[in-house]
């Protein structure tokens, strides 16, 4: 036997096909519950799409651990080789709505939730090792200028060219982003990175710095503009499509994650600011060391509920990870939750694809939209003499030494703290076919703006990163605007 279709108390509905009325051909009546509840329930559907990384798809998977290395965390679910976490994993476009199209130039959000034994782990970051900006500050002033203008409702080259001006230590990550990486394939296709610095803490107390990197194992591919102008003329969720088809087909995509580690006492002469979210580490420096796998093999139930509603915090650590002082990454502590908290409310931490799996979550926490009183009776303060939970007496992770006045301050610059250099050398690495696209990628979008003094501005962050790449530039925009004037 069927279910009984029912109304949101569980009565049973006689007729969800037509409204009742005052008779055959008078005006509805508002004694019509179910009408009104599916009315009132479809306004309210959607909720307010996160201001960045709206774009979204996700899936559920498992980390493996395929390594030793409990000697530089003691965080438990890296303890030992063999140890599996379930996972969700939310990729993403930064700068484009809910709706926006997948195979467009942007970067992409890594976002992993470990349901560890030990309370939810987030790791937040995105499929290029470095970013535009290296303080917060900047933050809303950086996403204003990538998205629509106020007056033209247009995502303007003008805007996003001009901050580029006046932010050169954004010259890094243009050159990956207008680079033949710039457009993944699919999501499958493309590496992730924890961008930040993070710390690592094992048993004994000893402190690392570490960056997570997670390559592909299906290949890394990617698109021109051409073709990803085809793919989304065809199919703007040529993304989601993808992932999904994917995984109900059985080809589960996988990552290898390797790390850098520096020792804490590393950090202050290293000949870069390693938290310096603008820079990498090179690996001829501190070289990858493999950790495990990571593996998607679940499709969500529901999208809205499992994707749309999943909520991640750089600030959810367990014991053996802690933060760094990259300012970028002190800023996004606060940030991420307090996006979640005006998105889903504060009680976000209890739907399903948030809340621990492997633990259970046990605070004073109560009361607020969409509670859930899964304390009971229990008391609402600490401490109490009622057996509440209580405080652990053990840090997540190292303390940090620090000197000085509080203050705003403009970071001490290491021995090759500039804003060019990586840029310069990133440019250096690539072969005569990628420089030739970089420069056709960038100089079709510099092109379009109209202020010249902006154009020279960011002509002369290319060439301090490489003569002859500020040199290549300056020529092909000049010659698309002679050919536009013509």
């Amino acid at each position: 036997m069927s279910k009984i279709l029912t109304t949101e108390s569980g009565a049973p509905i006689a007729d969800n096909q037509n409204s009742a009325s005052a008779g055959e051909y008078g005006p509805l009546l508002i004694q019509d519950q179910q009408l009104l509840e599916k009315l009132a329930r479809f306004n309210r559907e959607r909720i307010p799409e996160r201001v960045v990384h709206a774009r979204g798809s996700g899936a559920y998977g498992y980390f493996e651990v395929t390594d030793e290395v409990s000697r530089y965390t003691r965080a438990d679910f890296l303890s030992e080789v063999g140890k599996r976490t379930e996972i969700f994993l939310r990729f993403s476009t930064v700068a484009g709505n809910l709706g926006a199209s997948d195979a467009v130039r942007d970067p992409r959000g890594f976002a992993l939730k470990f349901y560890t034994g030990e309370g939810n782990y987030d790791l937040v970051g995105n499929n290029t090792p470095v970013f535009f900006i290296k303080d917060p500050i900047k933050f809303p002033d950086f996403i204003h200028s990538q998205k629509r203008d106020p007056f033209t409702g247009i995502t303007e080259a003008d805007n996003v060219w001009d901050f580029w001006a006046h932010a050169p230590e954004a010259t890094h990550q243009i050159t990956w982003l207008f680079g033949d990486r710039g457009i993944p394939a699919s999501y499958r296709h493309m590496n992730g990175y924890g961008s930040h610095t993070y710390q690592w803490v094992n048993e004994s107390g000893e402190a690392f710095w570490v960056k997570y990197h997670f390559k592909t194992n299906q290949g890394v591919r990617s698109l021109d503009g051409s073709q990803a102008a085809e793919v989304v003329g065809g199919d703007a969720d040529s993304h989601q499509r993808d992932l999904h088809q994917a995984i109900e087909r059985g080809v589960f995509p996988s990552w290898t994650l390797h790390v850098q580690l520096m020792p804490v006492a590393e950090a202050a002469d290293y000949r870069f600011n390693p938290f310096d979210l603008t820079k990498v580490w090179p690996h001829a420096d501190y070289p990858l060391v493999k950790v495990g796998r990571l593996v998607l093999n679940r499709n969500p139930e529901n999208v809205f509920a499992e994707v749309e509603q999943a909520a991640f915090s750089p600030n959810n650590f367990v014991p053996g990870i802690g933060p760094s002082p990259d300012k970028m990454l002190q800023g996004r502590l606060f940030a991420y939750a307090d996006a979640q908290r005006y998105r889903l409310g504060v009680n976000h931490t209890l739907l399903a694809v948030n809340a621990p799996k492997a633990t259970e979550a046990n605070n004073y926490g109560r009361d607020g939209f969409s509670a859930v009183n899964k304390a009971g009776r229990g008391k609402n303060y600490e401490p109490n003499s009622y057996d509440g939970p209580a405080q652990s007496d053990s840090a997540l992770a190292a303390p940090l030494a620090l000197n000085g006045h509080t203050g705003t301050y403009t970071t001490p610059a290491h021995t090759k703290d500039d804003d060019f250099y990586q840029a310069g050398e990133l440019y250096r690495l690539m072969s005569e076919g990628e420089k030739a696209r970089l420069i056709d990628n960038l100089a079709g979008f510099l092109a379009q703006v109209t202020r010249d003094d902006v154009i020279e501005r960011n002509l002369a962050h290319f060439h301090a990163a490489d003569e002859e790449y500020g040199s290549r530039l300056e020529a092909a925009v000049a010659a698309l605007r002679a050919g536009d004037e013509g």
